[in-house]
């Protein structure tokens, strides 16, 4: 089905789909901004996403470079850097926006997730879960009764 880009967008936000944008794309609307002297809104509204993604991306760039805008998916993180990250929120009270871009997390959901965690279970809140389905049930073979061959 070949849609119009505004009609994809609209499609996709009633399908309920998260948008990706790839790598090339996030800094092409970055330079634009910062290089070419345009507005955020022009750019954004150019290319049919939200002004809020270009700014978090404009502020990791201005960060960490254009490694900042690379896409980081299923990141581990230890503990001992998940209590540095929460210890600098409080002591330099850092928005958490602001504290995904110094330490270069995606999503700040996973700080806030951090925070409940540790909220509600101490340090280990923050150690790493296991992923997916526990098994349901361990399966024995029955044993044998003897080792004695069967006879009539």
């Amino acid at each position: 089905m070949n849609c119009p880009k505004k009609l994809d967008t609209i499609w996709g936000i009633f399908m309920g789909r998260k948008f990706k944008y790839s790598y090339d794309f996030k800094v092409r609307c970055v330079e634009d901004v910062l290089e070419s002297n345009r507005s955020v809104n022009s750019v954004a509204q150019e290319n049919n996403f939200e002004k809020t993604s270009l700014r978090r991306w404009i502020s990791f760039y201005k960060k960490h470079g254009k490694e900042g805008l690379l896409p980081r998916k299923n990141q581990k993180y230890s503990i001992d850097f998940k209590q540095h990250v929460l210890q600098t929120i409080e002591s330099k009270s850092l928005s958490l926006r602001d504290a995904c871009v110094e330490f270069n997390i995606p999503n700040m959901c996973v700080i806030i997730q951090w925070q409940k965690n540790c909220k509600g279970q101490g340090i280990l809140g923050l150690k790493e879960k296991p992923k997916g389905r526990p098994k349901s049930m361990n399966f024995k073979r029955a044993k044998k009764k003897t080792s004695k061959p069967l006879t009539r």
